[in-house]
């Protein structure tokens, strides 16, 4: 996947290390990369989730790492969609068993009457609906 950088060049995405406030390490977010210019930005559609993840960190937060793709379901099918022990798969299987999983999920904890699991799967699952991926996307 690529964009045009303002310098002109393409940009490249990756998953990236993001550091906030030289004390928190947040791995695997998507970020477009100029190798130009070097000019960096956040994967639009994952900034809600980086934002709000930052937002929860507080003014002075400790020393930490923390998985993106915990939090981005984008970042997590990112994640999946370049290991190389999925190189044969294709995007739309890869988005498909990661919705079943989690349609998976969200019947267990449903039926455990775990409201705060089934808020986070549901939300998880409209990650993906909302941007509604497809093989372009990649």
């Amino acid at each position: 996947m690529q964009k045009q950088c303002k310098c002109g060049a393409a940009m490249s995405i990756r998953l990236r290390t993001v550091i906030y406030q030289n004390k928190v390490e947040i791995e695997n977010v998507p970020i477009f990369s100029c190798e130009s210019c070097s000019r960096s930005e956040v994967f639009p559609e994952v900034k809600p989730e980086l934002t709000g993840l930052i937002g929860t960190l507080g003014g002075t937060p400790e020393k930490q790492q923390l998985l993106f793709n915990e939090v981005s379901e984008i970042a997590h099918l990112m994640m999946k969609a370049t290991e190389k022990n999925r190189a044969a798969d294709s995007v739309e299987m890869i988005i498909d068993e990661r919705i079943n999983e989690l349609l998976d999920l969200l019947l267990l904890a449903q039926s455990l009457c775990d409201e705060p699991w089934s808020e986070d799967l549901r939300k998880r699952l409209s990650q993906i609906a909302k941007h509604s991926l497809t093989v372009q996307d990649f």
